[in-house]
């Protein structure tokens, strides 16, 4: 075996090291190894970069992305597929709030060839999103065309949400089913989320309550959470409460909590305190903005229940 061959074998194990300590959420381990490294390719940085990302680490995540030597590397091997360490890097930079760099991302990847790339176009939209550039946003969904998947779409409509186009997410909502694109969980929770800020008297959410059910995703957790939410914001609470006992086995903590804020907004305050010893014998806390607000409505009778 040549010596070059040894190199490569060499690299590749350590490679697969690092994997194993990112996997295992050993992010310090691996960096040491990583910095320890006496040559690196492409997949050691890719590696680095998308723990620290998972990790929630984004200020690390720009720091290596836009060190020297990752850029000479990832600029010297177009062979490799770079879009799933650009997505990476957009999360940071929205998170980080860092435009600039966001900016300079999206026009490399235009450059590159990858802006027909659904996973990256869907991560530009949230990116613009996050950052608030909404029109750069809407922008992206427009070039992507006839291609769009759930995930752009989506993206789309979290989007309008953070900018408050409440009854545009439901319009985009409704284009959705006429082109086709089969919604998911996400989608039909964040429709859910606009339309209990649209004053119909809960038109709208019917409607994707329908759709939900339709789909076979009215009994997901975010739609059911979504969906509790919605009712009690327009006071239809016999229609809360028979989506909050429809699916026992998938409610989780949002749903238990969603049902409580319903009740107490809607001044059914028996029925709240009776619904936190529920709660409480189902093991799920209550949030706490809510019990001090029914501690204050209904006095010390409440204050035991933890």
């Amino acid at each position: 075996m040549t010596k070059t061959r040894k190199k490569r074998l060499s690299l590749a194990l350590i490679n697969r090291v690092l994997i194993m300590y990112v996997s295992c959420g050993s992010l310090d381990n691996a960096r040491n190894v990583f910095d320890e490294m006496s040559k690196r390719d492409f997949n050691s940085w890719a590696i680095m970069i998308a723990g620290y990302a998972d990790n929630g680490d984004y200020e690390e995540v720009i720091r290596l992305f836009v060190s020297d030597k990752f850029r000479y590397i990832m600029y010297s091997c177009g062979s490799f597929p770079v879009s799933w360490i650009m997505v990476c890097v957009l999360k940071a930079c929205g998170e980080t709030m860092n435009v600039e760099l966001g900016e300079q991302v999206h026009g490399w990847l235009m450059k590159s060839g990858y802006g027909g790339d659904l996973f990256v176009g869907s991560s530009l939209i949230s990116f613009y999103g996050k950052v608030g550039c909404f029109e750069d946003g809407d922008l992206v969904f427009d070039q992507i065309g006839s291609r769009r998947n759930v995930v752009v779409w989506t993206a789309r409509i979290i989007n309008n949400c953070k900018e408050e186009r409440f009854r545009e997410v439901f319009e985009v909502f409704n284009e959705m089913g006429k082109v086709g694109v089969r919604k998911n969980s996400f989608t039909l929770s964040s429709v859910l989320s606009a339309c209990s800020k649209i004053s119909d008297d809960g038109n709208c959410g019917e409607q994707v309550h329908a759709n939900a059910i339709k789909l076979g995703l009215a009994s997901k957790s975010y739609v059911q959470c979504g969906l509790v939410n919605m009712y009690g914001k327009f006071g239809l609470m016999n229609d809360a409460k028979r989506v909050f006992d429809m699916n026992e086995s998938r409610r989780n903590r949002a749903c238990w909590n969603a049902m409580l804020t319903s009740l107490v907004q809607n001044g059914c305050l028996v029925e709240a305190i009776k619904f936190l010893y529920q709660m409480r014998a189902a093991g799920v806390q209550p949030q706490e903005l809510w019990l001090n607000k029914l501690r204050s409505l209904c006095g010390s009778e409440v204050i035991e229940i933890k």
